[in-house]
């Protein structure tokens, strides 16, 4: 089988399959259809590797009444072929995988059929066509709003509803920008200078540990000061060197992880650090602050001091009760837990716990 980008294999089998099966059966149904609820195709990064589960010919349908469900999976599981461009259209896997592997013997098909605000609810804890409050938006992962806005609409009959949804999801409001930036350089701030000191006690690896920890909070970083939502940890580096303007901060962090002592490693994270601070200033979210890197205190490391960021962020937020909340941001600044994050339900208990309304 000839392998095709997974948007590109789905949004045919819409096109050629799904679309002229409910066309003919259900003629007057009103639906949206696309690919938004999780894998690397919807990033544009799926390989032939990515066929081996939870890929193949597949869409998501999006009907307006829970009552019209039913009859639309009827259908389908009447008349989908078994194959479409030589992919097996079932899969199989069991009850606990997603779709699992593409297999002619395979017990389910790879089209899902869901009412769109009980998929919405399901999916991200609310239904964003109600808007998004502070404490919605905080409570969301970055990798959700990346999938969510990510792949690909086929077709919008429900006057644009997900198209919509897509849209009020797109970006964070300006005031929840600068929370969630002033909380990534919170976390810097706090374990800027570690690096150093474990170095200065021969501690090579601890430092490394650190520095690598630093790079993940840049790196998050970068991509939220351009508008990206931050992928989870397989998809992260792929995506921050993408950016137009990566390539400093690729190569400082490739020295500063890289082979050689902490005087090396230093002028790595130093390059990255400066870089990054100079993005913040350029967004124009808060007062510019100075990026050039200084001792910290008395000590013979250089940091960025990058509390002065999120005092500057802080201070340029307009919404009082957001300015008055600690700098601790989105859920997962704080959290990272994979059966916490992808489940919306904990997540927001979690979100609401560390920050009580």
């Amino acid at each position: 089988m000839t392998f095709l980008p997974g948007l590109t294999l789905a949004h045919r089998f819409h096109d050629e399959v799904v679309a002229p099966l409910l066309a003919r059966r259900l003629p007057r149904l009103r639906y949206a259809a696309g690919l938004i609820d999780g894998g690397s195709e919807l990033l544009g990064l799926d390989t032939p590797r990515s066929t081996d589960h939870d890929w193949g010919p597949r869409t998501q349908l999006f009907v307006a009444e829970a009552a019209e469900v039913a009859p639309v999976r009827a259908g389908l599981d009447a008349e989908l072929p078994a194959e479409f461009l030589g992919w097996p259209t079932r899969f199989t896997g069991g009850p606990t995988v997603r779709l699992g592997v593409a297999r002619a013997d395979g017990e389910r098909h790879g089209v899902s059929v869901d009412e769109l605000g009980a998929w919405l609810r399901e999916r991200l804890g609310g239904d964003p066509r109600a808007g998004m409050t502070v404490a919605d938006w905080l409570a969301a992962p970055t990798q959700r709003l990346a999938e969510l806005t990510g792949g690909a609409v086929f077709h919008d009959g429900l006057g644009g509803a997900l198209t919509d949804v897509r849209a009020r999801l797109a970006w964070y409001p300006d005031d929840v920008w600068r929370h969630v930036l002033a909380a990534g350089w919170q976390r810097v701030g706090q374990a800027e200078h570690l690096a150093g000191r474990c170095a200065e006690v021969g501690d090579e690896l601890g430092s490394r540990v650190v520095t690598a920890g630093l790079a993940r909070d840049l790196m998050r970083l970068g991509l939220l000061l351009h508008r990206r939502w931050p992928p989870y940890a397989k998809w992260l580096g792929t995506v921050f060197a993408a950016l137009p303007a990566a390539a400093p901060v690729v190569d400082a962090l490739a020295v500063a992880l890289g082979a050689g002592g902490w005087p090396r490693r230093q002028a790595g994270l130093v390059g990255a650090l400066e870089t990054v601070a100079a993005w913040t200033n350029d967004t124009g979210l808060a007062a510019p602050v100075d990026p050039a890197a200084r001792p910290f205190h008395d000590r013979p490391f250089l940091v960025l001091h990058a509390d002065r960021f999120t005092a500057a962020l802080r201070a340029a937020i307009a919404d009082p009760a957001l300015r008055a909340r600690p700098p601790v941001g989105a859920v997962d600044q704080y959290l990272d837990n994979v059966d916490v994050l992808t489940r919306p339900a904990r997540a927001r208990r979690v979100a609401a716990a560390v920050l009580p309304d």
